[in-house]
C-alpha cells in the first residue's frame, strides 16, 4: 500500500491518486446506511423504512462528531508529515487512538440515556417510535467500532495513505450488504437486523485493521504503553478538530430539525426525506471526499512550506467535485421517479418525493463548492472559520427558514426542499471570498 508525499510531483495527479481512495471508501461507507434503506423498504412496511429514516440522522449526529474530530488528527499529523517529525506523528497517534476510546464510551452512554426524549423531541411518527428506538438503541453499542475505525483511517490519512482505509471500509460494508439480507429476509429481524449487521461489520473491520497493521509493523505499535495521550498534543488536537466537530454536529442539528418538521407531515413524508437524505451523501461523496484529501493535502504542503501548491490543489478538487454533482443534479431533474423507486415502491411516497428532490437537488451543486473551500481552510488550520461559517448556516439560516417556510406552505414538499440549496449558495459565496481575501493577505505575507 502506498503513501503519497503530498508535497511533491504533479499537482494534479497526486491530489486525483490520493483522492480516489478517498472517494471510493465513502461511496462503500454510505452503502451502510443505503442498503439498511434498501433492504427494509423491499422487506418490511413504510413504518420501518419511517424508523431507519428517523434513526439513521439520530445516528449521524455521532458520526458527524467522530468524523469531525478524527480530521483534525488528519490534518494535526499531517502538518508533522509535512515538518517530517515522526516523533511527533507518533504522539499524536498515541494520543489520538487514547482520546477516542474514552469518547466513545461516552457517546454510547450519551444515546442510550437520551434516545427517547430525542426521538420525542423530533416528533417519531407513533406508528415508528419504538421501532425507531431499538434501531438507534442497538447502533448506540456499536460507538467503540465507528470511533476506532475512523481514528484508524484518519491516522493513515494524515500519514498520505488513502488505499487502506479504502479497504479497511471495503471489508465492511460487503459483511454488512451480506448481514443485512441474512437478518432482515431470511431471520425477519426488521430493524434490529439492519442495526445488528452494520454493527458486527464495523467491529470486524476494526479488528481487521489493526491486526493487519500490526503484522506490518506500522509506526504506531497497539501496545498499551503507547496509548498515552500526550497534553500539549491533546490540546492541538482539541483546537484543531472540536470546531470541526461543532460544526458538523450544527448541520445534523438543522436537519434533524427539518426531519421533526417532515415527521409532523406523517410517515410518507418522513420516508421522503429519509431517502433524500441517502441521495444527499452519494451525490455530495465527490465534495465530501475532495474536501477530506484537501485538508490533508494542505496540512502537509503548509508543513512544507508550500502555500501556494495548497491553493492549487483547491481548484484542481473544486472543478472534480462541481462535476460529479452535476450529474445527480441531471438525475434528479430527469427522472426523481426512478431515484426515489430504488429505495421504495410505494407508489404514495414517490408521488410525494418528486417535488422534494427537484427543489432540493440544486444543493449538490451548492455544497461542491462549500466542502472544497472548507477543506482547504481546515488544512490550513482555519477551523474556527469553518466552525463559525457552518454553524451560522446551520442554526441562523437553516431552522429559521425550515420555520418559515412551514409556517407559510406547510406540506408542500417543493418549497421545503429549496431550503437547503438556498442556504448552501449563501455559505458558499461569503466562504469564497474569504478564501480569496485570506490569498491575497497570505501571499503579502510570504513575500
Amino acid at each position: 500500500m502506498k503513501e503519497y508525499n503530498l508535497t511533491e510531483g504533479s499537482i494534479g495527479k497526486t491530489l486525483f491518486a490520493f483522492a480516489i481512495p478517498f472517494l471510493i471508501a465513502n461511496v462503500l461507507q454510505s452503502l451502510y446506511g443505503a442498503v439498511d434503506l434498501f433492504v427494509v423498504g423491499r422487506y418490511c412496511k413504510a413504518q420501518s423504512v419511517a424508523a431507519v429514516s428517523t434513526g439513521t440522522q439520530v445516528t449521524q449526529i455521532v458520526t458527524s462528531l467522530v468524523t469531525g474530530l478524527t480530521l483534525g488528527s488528519t490534518i494535526v499529523i499531517g502538518q508533522y508529515r509535512g515538518q517530517q517529525d515522526e516523533k511527533r506523528v507518533k504522539e499524536t497517534i498515541g494520543t489520538t487512538l487514547t482520546l477516542f476510546a474514552g469518547v466513545a464510551l461516552l457517546l454510547t452512554l450519551l444515546m442510550l440515556v437520551f434516545e427517547e426524549p430525542l426521538l420525542m423531541l423530533l416528533d417519531t411518527p407513533r406508528e415508528s417510535f419504538w421501532l425507531t428506538m431499538e434501531y438507534v438503541a442497538i447502533c448506540a453499542w456499536g460507538n467503540i467500532f465507528i470511533c476506532g475505525y475512523n481514528a484508524i483511517s484518519a491516522i493513515l490519512r494524515g500519514c498520505g495513505d488513502s488505499t487502506r482505509p479504502m479497504v479497511f471500509v471495503g471489508l465492511s460494508c460487503f459483511i454488512n450488504v451480506v448481514l443485512d439480507f441474512v437478518f432482515v429476509k431470511y431471520f425477519q429481524m426488521d430493524v434490529a437486523g439492519t442495526a445488528l449487521a452494520t454493527v458486527i461489520a464495523q467491529g470486524i473491520s476494526m479488528v481487521t485493521a489493526i491486526g493487519y497493521l500490526k503484522k506490518k509493523n506500522f509506526l504506531f505499535d497497539f501496545r498499551l504503553p503507547s496509548f498515552r495521550p500526550v497534553k500539549s498534543i491533546a490540546k492541538k488536537l482539541a483546537f484543531v478538530g472540536m470546531p470541526i466537530s461543532f460544526q458538523e454536529m450544527a448541520v445534523r442539528i438543522s436537519f434533524l430539525y427539518l426531519m421533526a418538521v417532515m415527521n409532523r407531515c406523517g410517515v410518507y413524508a418522513a420516508a421522503v426525506v429519509g431517502i433524500g437524505s441517502k441521495y444527499d451523501v452519494f451525490a455530495m461523496l465527490s465534495a465530501t471526499s475532495m474536501a477530506n484529501a484537501l485538508a490533508a493535502i494542505t496540512a502537509q504542503n503548509m508543513g512544507a512550506g508550500k502555500p501556494e501548491r495548497a491553493r492549487k490543489s483547491l481548484w484542481y478538487g473544486m472543478s472534480f467535485a462541481l462535476g460529479v454533482s452535476c450529474l445527480f443534479w441531471l438525475w434528479a431533474q430527469w427522472n426523481p421517479q426512478s431515484m426515489i423507486g430504488v429505495f421504495a415502491d410505494d407508489e404514495a411516497v414517490i408521488e410525494a418525493g418528486v417535488p422534494f428532490f427537484r427543489s432540493c437537488s440544486y444543493d449538490y451543486i451548492m455544497v461542491a463548492l462549500v466542502f472544497c473551500l472548507n477543506g482547504y481552510l481546515n488544512g490550513r488550520q482555519k477551523t474556527l472559520w469553518t466552525m463559525v461559517s457552518c454553524t451560522g448556516g446551520a442554526l441562523a439560516l437553516r431552522i429559521p427558514l425550515v420555520w418559515y417556510f412551514a409556517g407559510h406552505y406547510g406540506e408542500d414538499l417543493g418549497m421545503l426542499g429549496r431550503i437547503a440549496p438556498l442556504v448552501s449558495g449563501i455559505m458558499a459565496v461569503y466562504t469564497l471570498v474569504y478564501v480569496l481575501w485570506e490569498g491575497k493577505a497570505l501571499r503579502k505575507q510570504v513575500r
